[in-house]
């Protein structure tokens, strides 16, 4: 089982994603059963934040002095041996999840969704350092957002 806790410091997300914890979980929950942890009891932190913020941690942790859209820190523990695991911490940015300003609601949920499972992805060891490992993670992003994107209509 999977558990988000989701943290909001950027008001506008609320405009967007009404229950952010609920929608978040329920994403979660769709994951196909690879993605699911067994009977361990999993779960990592969301921050839903905006440039400003992002471009700060962005800097401090990876020595990159800009914003991007999403960062994942990805914590480092002995998976086999623990019945609950902490994955880690993903932040993203509002701002571009809002691109373009017009976006609607749909496309805006359906961008954080995608960009929330590339987030995942990273906390669970996958990486784009290699062609082969970004078709690799990309591949693996597609499938996942299908077992998901019914949560959209």
């Amino acid at each position: 089982m999977i558990k988000v806790n989701v943290l909001a410091e950027e008001n506008s997300w609320s405009k967007k994603i009404r229950k952010k914890e609920y929608f978040f979980n329920r994403v979660c929950r769709r994951f196909p059963q690879k993605f699911k942890f067994g009977k361990k009891k999993v779960y990592f932190t969301l921050l839903l934040s905006n440039n400003q913020k992002i471009k700060y941690l962005n800097k401090k942790f990876r020595n990159k002095n800009k914003h991007t859209d999403i960062l994942s820190f990805p914590f480092k523990n002995d998976k086999n041996n623990s019945k609950k695991i902490y994955l880690g911490d993903i932040i993203i940015s509002f701002n571009y999840m809002n691109k373009p300003k017009k976006i609607s609601n749909y496309s805006f949920k359906k961008k954080t969704i995608i960009t929330f499972i590339h987030g995942f992805l990273h906390l669970i060891g996958y990486d784009h350092f290699k062609d082969k490992d970004y078709k690799k993670m990309l591949k693996e992003e597609h499938k996942i957002f299908k077992s998901v994107e019914s949560i959209l209509n």
